[in-house]
């Protein structure tokens, strides 16, 4: 016991004396978690990551582009903030894009069940994307963060249309300006 005591003592005294540039830098249980889901994550040609700071792959922005529904043509970004209680929390999703959907308000705050009260440890990040594409392709008007939009969607789905469009134009809806997002 004494022998392994004298070994950490020394293990410590040849790390301070390399200094702080020779330190290794701990990874995390989140950071192996984050690791494992990106190395599965399948995205397809509509989807890409970019990681603003590579050594940080807890931070990243998912672009997102859909190539059918009613935002074909539209560019958004996702920021991804994950936290060191990952998979025990849910990631922070925001979409960058101020865009006229049922399940995305004015902020970019997004409903999806999965980012709340119905994320499980087991889910990854391809589940995230996975529902954030279907938001796209199936706006949810039963569980609305934007309830303006919602209405437009259960009441008249062709108001509803013209005004996606018309939004992701640069234009406004209802007296609110959105960001261009069509390239």
């Amino acid at each position: 016991m004494l022998k392994i005591w004298s070994m950490k003592q020394q293990q410590q005294k040849n790390e301070a004396a390399a200094g702080p540039a020779a330190k290794k830098k701990k990874v995390t249980a989140a950071q192996l978690r984050v690791q494992k889901d990106l190395s599965e994550l399948a995205l397809p040609q509509t989807m890409k990551t970019v990681f603003p700071n590579p050594d940080d792959i807890l931070n990243f922005t998912l672009h997102l582009t859909p190539d059918e529904g009613l935002y074909k043509s539209g560019s958004f970004s996702f920021t991804f903030a994950i936290s060191q209680n990952f998979p025990h929390e849910p990631p922070k999703v925001k979409c960058q894009q101020k865009i006229y959907h049922p399940n995305i308000d004015l902020e970019g705050n997004i409903c999806l069940n999965i980012l709340r009260e119905d994320w499980k440890p087991v889910l990854n990040l391809n589940a995230v994307v996975v529902g954030l594409q279907f938001l796209f392709l199936e706006p949810n008007a039963s569980d609305p963060l934007n309830k303006e939009a919602a209405a437009d969607l259960q009441g008249d789905r062709d108001r509803f249309k013209r005004n996606v469009r018309s939004s992701m134009q640069g234009g406004s809806v209802k007296g609110e300006s959105f960001d261009k997002v069509v390239k």
